[in-house]
């Protein structure tokens, strides 16, 4: 803009000031420059000459300035002013246009004249000449070029040259400025005759000329994409297609040309073309092409383009589709098998799941699987067919094997033995993750504890929201392995359930399970908060779990925040498996109001807002929790105190009761209240001789006779204590001292009921046994059988303890009693004064 007004001003200047020659106004000083056009950055020199005859300057003092643009600049020292002519020097030129004009200082100043200086570089070679021939219903040769990279600053323009050498013509072809390209009508080439070619660039600065290419109007050609007609099956040849195409409507006359054909394939489950496209070379229109090496009984589909000698590749075909033939199956499938069922039962459940592995070929469209068994007894051969990835069977617990193949029309693959292990409880597995690596893959990491005796490990995935076995999938790891990347059809925001299994020799062991997520996101719902119990100052909240396919993620946790009416906002945080939280400290009679927020790694959302208020106790309440208290501690004081003092016999038994020592009892001291429950002495130190180990009372309707109670009572002998008499007494005959289970003890003899008062009449004793000890740790022995007392109406042979096998009752004459045969029985002997 500053260089338009100054070239405005030099007019009006020299215009004004400017010398009137036959009436032509001149200007009132010459400039001359070495050049108008210069390089850039180059050494500018300009020389201003006044003239004599100027007015401005007739009979005054010359002096000269001069100002590129608006910018003063120095004169040259050999300037001669007073001669009116001044020199100046620009040693680098940095502009692309500029104005340089001398001017005179008077007053004011003027401008005596000025000129253009122009900047830029000299034209680069064009660069990346080509050309391409269209053979559509307008025959024409297009070229284009680069221009180069550096900006010229100044007008470059561009010439096309050709030469055909056959008819020995030449063209050029002129082009606009800023145009690279040109597109060279029909009738100035010819198809099959070669031609130079190149362009030539020129500028005020210089000029330049691209690399001149020789090339045939025919081999630049770009075919329109070719046609394929049908793809079949090679009769009796298994993986090879035949393919049949032709070139555009338009280019249909070429039928003769040898062409270069490229042919790409993809299966029908794949995304993916072949990397590599198969190159068929110098091939006519009209045949057919074949291509082997496929896989059998597979459906393909095919895209070819053309082109001629090296010209331009066509673009590609559209698609068609063809099978090949059908085999049998081949190669190996990756098996995996779990068991369940109760361990106790003859049968048990097997679920088999099976996947290609990377031999596998199916030679087939459609294939089965067939799981059979060798013959075991009550098992058919074959016990499972599908046509999808997995099978479930029940067999005899003692089946170790079964075979898995793959069939098609064409036939039946080699079987694949799979082996049953049943599992194994051993937990080695632990510390497992999953993170996602993309929104299709995840990173599954784990440590074993024991690697010993691993020999490798599988790793299984299925969706958690769907219960279709046929969504399983397995990879398997080795031994030496502790994470794997899974592949597959993972959705965003759904829940996987991944499990890793250790392998062992004999079997597997057991799994440990993470859930997993592609990708995460804030979940969908928000539960609602419960009030599940408040007391004075806290408040318990509560609410339920999310549905597992609304959580969208991995729960990180709960957090509730809750505030009053002027208190600030106060936040608790719950465990993503407690789903409760205690508020405390609350204020009563204030209105609060809370939510809760859910977390996951993908996001948070906020539940709705609830309201509640902290109600207090009033006076009723409290009067009646304080009496009621206090009637609670004085009943429980009152029941101790009674506990501890009273003199009830039964009710301090059940609390205190006393243990009998048999070691410190006495038979000889009973008095005739022993059939009373009846409390010890607290005040004498030997424990009351009433309380044995074993106390039987047996009660007889009829009283004994006479003779007897004196047999009893009238004993001669003395016995001071019942233990020594009983247990170590070595008059009793057939004492053996020999160990023994069984310590002899008494039975008392009633003949009234137990529970009634004491009888006139002594009692009647009789031996018993038990397998507790009473005073000593003597040997035991086992006893003679003695003969009951007779009494009256009672059986003479019945037999109280001990085997007895001559205890048979003698009718007539009464016994006669030998005391010294009853050692037992005089250690019974009580009179009046020992009983009194």
């Amino acid at each position: 803009m500053i260089s338009i007004w100054m070239s405005v001003i030099v007019m009006l200047v020299a215009f004004v000031n400017g010398a009137r020659n036959e009436d032509v106004i001149q200007p009132c000083a010459n400039i001359r420059t070495s050049s108008s056009v210069v390089p850039l950055g180059s050494p500018v020199t300009a020389t201003c000459v006044i003239r004599e005859d100027c007015l401005p300057v007739i009979g005054q003092a010359v002096h000269i300035e001069w100002r590129l643009d608006d910018r003063f600049i120095p004169s040259s020292p050999v300037a001669n002013e007073s001669g009116g002519i001044s020199e100046v020097v620009i040693p680098s030129f940095n502009h692309t246009r500029a104005f340089l004009t001398c001017c005179l200082q008077a007053s004011p100043v003027q401008v005596a004249g000025g000129v253009e200086i122009r900047a830029g570089y000299p034209p680069e070679s064009p660069q990346n000449l080509s050309c391409q021939t269209n053979l559509t219903t307008s025959n024409t040769l297009t070229c284009s070029w680069d221009a180069g990279q550096l900006e010229t600053h100044l007008l470059t323009q561009y010439t096309l040259h050709t030469k055909i050498w056959d008819s020995n013509r030449n063209y050029t072809y002129k082009l606009p400025t800023g145009v690279h390209h040109y597109t060279i009508p029909r009738s100035d080439f010819v198809l099959f005759s070669e031609m130079e070619i190149y362009v030539e660039a020129v500028n005020e600065l210089g000029e330049a000329a691209s690399v001149p290419i020789i090339l045939e109007p025919v081999s630049a050609t770009k075919f329109d994409p070719p046609k394929i007609l049908k793809v079949e099956a090679v009769p009796k040849r298994y993986g090879c297609l035949k393919l049949s195409w032709s070139l555009s409507q338009h280019q249909a006359w070429i039928r003769n040309f040898r062409l270069n054909l490229e042919v790409q394939f993809k299966t029908a489950d794949s995304s993916q073309w072949s990397e590599q496209p198969i190159l068929v070379s110098r091939i006519k229109p009209t045949r057919p092409v074949d291509q082997c090496r496929l896989l059998h009984g597979t459906q393909y589909f095919a895209q070819i383009r053309v082109r001629y000698q090296q010209s331009p590749w066509s673009e590609w075909s559209s698609s068609q589709s063809g099978v090949t033939l059908e085999s049998a199956p081949t190669g190996r499938l990756d098996s995996w098998v779990k068991l369940s069922g109760d361990h106790m039962h003859k049968q048990i459940n097997i679920h088999l799941f099976w996947k290609p592995s990377k031999q596998f070929r199916p030679n087939s469209r459609n294939v089965s699987y067939i799981v059979s068994v060798q013959k075991l007894p009550g098992v058919k051969g074959k016990v499972c067919s599908s046509m999808g990835n997995y099978c479930t069977f029940q067999l005899p617990r003692k089946a170790k094997k079964v075979y898995l193949s793959a069939v098609n029309t064409a036939g039946k693959s080699s079987p694949n033995e799979v082996r049953i292990y049943q599992p194994k409880a051993l937990k080695v597995i632990s510390d497992i993750t999953a993170t996602p690596r993309d929104d299709r893959a995840l990173l599954v990491q784990w440590n074993s504890v024991d690697t010993s005796s691993i020999i490798g490990y599988v790793v299984e995935w299925r969706p958690l929201l769907k219960t279709d076995l046929s969504l399983t999938r397995f990879e398997f790891a080795n031994r030496n392995e502790s994470s794997i990347i899974i592949t597959g059809g993972f959705e965003p925001y759904k829940p996987y359930g991944i499990s890793v299994y250790p392998r062992f020799k004999d079997g597997i062991g057991l799994p440990q399970t993470v859930n997993a997520y592609s990708r995460q996101k804030a979940p969908s719902v928000v539960p609602k908060i419960r009030i599940k119990k408040t007391w004075k100052s806290h408040i318990e909240l509560t609410w339920d779990e999310i549905p597992l396919d609304q959580r969208n993620g991995i729960i990180q946790g709960y957090k509730v925040f809750y505030w009053d009416e002027k208190g600030p906002i106060n936040v608790v945080s719950a465990h993503p498996k407690e789903r409760r939280v205690v508020l405390k400290d609350l204020k009563t009679v204030s209105l609060y109001e809370a939510f809760m927020m859910v977390s996951t790694f993908g996001g948070s959302i906020n539940g709705s807002t609830i309201h509640f208020e902290m109600e207090p106790f009033d006076a009723v309440t409290i009067v009646m929790i304080v009496i009621a208290s206090g009637v609670g501690m004085s009943l429980l004081v009152i029941f101790i105190v009674m506990t501890c003092f009273s003199n009830h016999k039964r009710l301090k038994g059940r609390f205190w009761p006393d243990v009998p020592d048999p070691a410190n009892s006495s038979i000889k001291r009973w008095t005739s209240e022993s059939t009373q429950d009846t409390q010890p002495s607290w005040d004498n130190d030997e424990p009351n001789p009433i309380y044995l180990s074993h106390l039987s009372f047996l009660d007889f309707p009829m009283k004994l006779s006479k003779h007897e109670d004196d047999l009893w009572l009238n004993s001669a002998e003395d016995t001071s204590d019942l233990g020594e008499s009983i247990c170590g007494s070595p008059f009793i005959p057939g004492y053996s001292g020999s160990n023994s289970y069984s310590v002899p003890y008494a039975t008392v003899i009633f003949s009234s009921p137990c529970r009634s008062p004491p009888p006139k009449e002594p009692h009647v004793y009789l031996r018993s046994e038990s397998t507790q000890p009473l005073l000593e740790a003597q040997e035991s022995f086992s006893p003679k059988c003695y003969h009951n007392m007779a009494t009256d109406g009672m059986p003479r042979e019945q037999c109280f303890f001990g085997p007895c096998d001559d205890c048979i009752a003698e009718e007539g004459a009464d016994p006669v009693v030998l005391w010294d045969d009853f050692p037992f029985l005089r250690a019974l002997a009580l009179n009046d004064t020992q009983n009194d």
